[in-house]
């Protein structure tokens, strides 16, 4: 059973003292943002350029493969003198155009194999650099740092991202659509980073068989940023804009004099042998252990296009997945954490904005394809057997194909086959069209199949400084069990400052059903969005917003199911501590009984009710940080608390421990519950490439403990040693009652080697 708390007759309900406080916490902020917003406008200096059409211009210095330099962070090897430097930057944060206010001095040199980059990034006051992180793939965005996004093709749209700290941690990802930030992705390369006395210089060595090119454009995208963290000085080489996301290369500037770059046979080979041990404790099955073999294989069809086949797959190395407790009437959404599918993720991107994950529930719902469906078939994990996939550019086409096939299930003896294609080709100068098709159902129920179109709009100057896009999407489902229907959207975007813009719509049909995509609400038409006005530099804070978001789900008969509307008021500090306060006003239609944490039900009914909450967020500039994030005091017209708090302590560049705690209290006429959802991530970063990473998850709903010990090892680039041990367990009440009830325990034990061709 799950705990409960019950109050005395008359009591106060918890959180209603909070609320006294949080009012007037709200009240301040809200006169002190009104205050301020009528003071000049932006405090810093007026920009020295027209940055609406400003893009820098670089070139990368060609060396012999003899010249090459040591990759150890120290710039003094003969090959940099060669460089041409790229040293105009400007800020973006906290006044935007004014030129930097520490230097940095970028190069960039390149062999027939390899491009090198080499930053040295100049401080006044070296001591007070933040250096914290030493992980590979790390949260590097608490330290000082530098990144540089690399766009092969020029597309402006999509970018590989490459970042180092001082203390010479690594981090990949991919950048898609100008939105999203795959840091999961991995791919083969090295860098090197060294203290001086006047800051800190790092060097890459990123291998251009690890990126996907034409030979014959010599013109590559490239943004470099620098972050200064005591300040929380953001600095870009271009697209010197403080509306502008991280993570858009749109107007990125150019790096031109790459030729003769060459992949080689353009084959990697990827190789595991892995020993594994699983135990399902007393009264269910046992394990043995088991010795497998698994590998993949990436080859260079085009060297802009890459074919990959992959051979029974192992995942141990995949991070648990996030813990959640439902309290909502629809199934919930967990992203993609597999290295396989995440290569090349951005090939198989579809509808642009319409399925970008945002907080409420609406975004994901009607994805064409979801990848995570396979390998799961039921809620069951199914083994996949064999897979390939095509991913890349043939001409001015971006092409991405999938194919695997999977074993059988205790639902479906056969084994299935499960394909998705994605086709894209440009528009106009920043636009693209694109179709998507998917076949095949996981669990073998079904014929199903999904196709798709759609147009995404993009135009990053569409008035002086100002960015307009647009994403159109239609899907059409087909399936023998509940027929066939449609699901299509649009979005408008306008990512600018002071005022941002961003409107959904969205109508998913009722026999709608992807199967290998994510719906979750069917029947519906949604209209999400939110408007934000922002102010920067404005008495003693960094920035003030104003924001209104709305969330409203009607069925197709236009007859109002869900509705959600927020008024929030955020200020920074200087220092980039961050205070939110919001109201929000919500209702449902309440169609068919349904279970809050499957404790307390929910009658039929028409509901409405309105939230307070309050959000703090401290600096990342500290060794030490804390996320407080509070809402209170109604829920379907009963009583509610929810406290979610996150602790982020990194003791050393060894050490760092991130606890998490959820508190959620629901009480209604029909019962109450409360429910606790707690985890721990402890991570021991003996080097750059060696790490000991522990998850801890538990939550009282389920009852249901999770612990998982990984061990990373990259000795070399592309090869590994990695070792797991992994424990769940059934832990019914709280401390100090409780009982320990071990379900499977498993052990990995993995050599990973890397042959290039």
């Amino acid at each position: 059973m799950s705990a409960q708390v019950r109050g005395a007759p008359g009591a106060a309900v918890p959180g209603q003292v909070l609320l006294k406080a949080v009012l007037i916490f709200g009240a301040s902020v809200f006169l002190a943002g009104s205050v301020i917003a009528a003071e000049a406008p932006n405090a810093g200096a007026a920009p020295r350029r027209d940055f609406s059409s400003y893009v820098p211009t670089g070139r990368a210095t060609r060396i012999e493969p003899s010249e090459a330099p040591t990759i150890d962070g120290d710039l003094s090897d003969p090959a940099w003198a060669k460089a041409q430097i790229i040293d105009e930057f400007y800020q973006v944060d906290p006044d935007e155009g004014v030129p930097a206010s520490q230097r940095t001095v970028a190069r960039f040199i390149y062999d027939e194999n390899t491009l090198y980059v080499g930053i040295y990034a100049y401080d006044t006051e070296p001591d007070k650099i933040v250096a914290t992180v030493r992980a590979r793939d790390g949260r590097l965005d608490t330290d000082d740092g530098v990144r540089i996004f690399l766009d092969p093709q020029l597309t402006r749209r999509n970018a590989y991202y490459f970042e180092m700290n001082a203390l010479g941690s690594r981090v990949d990802a991919l950048l898609q659509n100008n939105n999203a930030y795959i840091q999961t992705w991995n791919t083969i390369w090295s860098g090197g980073a060294k203290r001086q006395v006047d800051g800190y210089s790092v060097e890459m060595a990123i291998p251009f068989r690890d990126l996907s090119f034409d030979p014959a454009k010599p013109d590559w995208g490239l943004e470099i940023q620098r972050r200064v963290r005591r300040t929380g000085e953001r600095i870009r080489w271009s697209s010197i804009s403080a509306a502008s996301y991280y993570a858009d290369v749109s107007r990125e500037g150019v790096l031109t004099g790459i030729v003769g770059a060459s992949q080689g046979l353009g084959l990697d080979v990827q190789t595991y042998a892995k020993f594994g041990f699983k135990r399902e404790w007393p009264g269910r099955n046992r394990d043995t252990p088991k010795f497998s073999m698994s590998g993949n294989a990436y080859y260079k069809v085009t060297p802009a296009l890459t074919g990959t086949l992959t051979v029974n797959p192992d995942f141990s190395d995949a991070p648990l997945d996030i813990r959640q407790v439902n309290t909502t009437r629809f199934v919930l959404f967990q992203p993609e954490t597999r290295d396989f599918f995440l290569q090349d993720a951005a090939t198989f991107e579809f509808g642009g904005r319409s399925f970008l994950r945002a907080d409420d529930i609406s975004r994901d719902n009607g994805r064409a394809f979801f990848s995570r469906n396979i390998g799961l078939s039921q809620g069951r994990a199914v083994d996949i057997t064999t897979g390939g996939k095509l991913s890349g550019q043939f001409g001015d086409l971006g092409i991405g194909a999938l194919t695997v096939l999977t074993d059988g299930t205790g639902l479906t003896a056969e084994r299935q086959v499960l394909s998705v294609a994605r086709i894209t080709k440009p528009i106009f100068s920043e636009s693209k069209l694109g179709v998507v098709f998917t076949n095949g159902d996981p669990t073998g129920r079904s014929k199903n199949s999904v196709a798709g179109a759609d147009f995404q709009y993009f135009n990053s100057n569409f008035l002086p400084g100002q960015v307009l896009s647009a994403d159109v999407f239609f899907e059409r489902s087909f399936s023998n069990t509940v027929g066939d229907d449609d699901t299509f959207g649009l979005v408008l975007n306008l990512p600018n400052e002071p005022w941002r813009v961003d409107a959904h719509f969205k109508q998913v049909g009722a026999n709608y059903f992807p199967a290998l995509g994510f719906v979750n609400r069917t029947g519906i038409r949604a209209y999400d969005g939110n408007i934000t006005h922002r102010a920067r530099n404005v008495g003693r804070w960094r920035f003030v917003d104003f924001l209104t978001t709305w969330n409203v789900v009607t069925g197709l008969d236009n007859r109002m199911q869900s509705r959600e509307n927020i008024f929030e008021v955020a200020v920074a500090t200087r220092f980039t501590d961050e205070f939110h306060f919001r109201v929000v006003n919500s209702f449902e239609d309440v169609p068919d009984i349904f279970d809050i944490a499957n404790t307390v039900p929910v009658p039929i009914g028409r509901y409405s009710w309105t939230n307070l909450g309050l959000y703090v967020a401290t600096s990342d500039a500290r060794p030490y940080g804390a996320r407080l994030d509070v809402t209170c005091c109604s829920f379907y017209n009963g009583d509610y608390l929810r406290v979610d708090l996150q602790l982020d302590f990194r003791l050393n560049a060894l050490f760092q421990i991130i606890p998490k705690y959820t508190y959620t209290y629901v009480s209604l006429p029909t019962g109450e519950v409360t429910i606790h959802l707690a985890s721990t991530d402890f991570v021991v970063n003996f080097t750059p490439d060696m790490q000991l990473f522990t998850q801890i998850q538990y939550d009282n709903i389920s009852a249901n403990f999770t612990g998982s010990v990984r061990y990373r090892w990259e000795y070399e680039p592309g090869n590994e040693l990695f070792a797991s041990i992994g424990q769940s367990a059934l832990i019914p009440g709280l401390l100090p009652r409780y009982t320990f009830i071990p379900q499977i325990s498993q052990a990995v034990l993995r050599l990973g080697h890397t042959f290039r061709f």
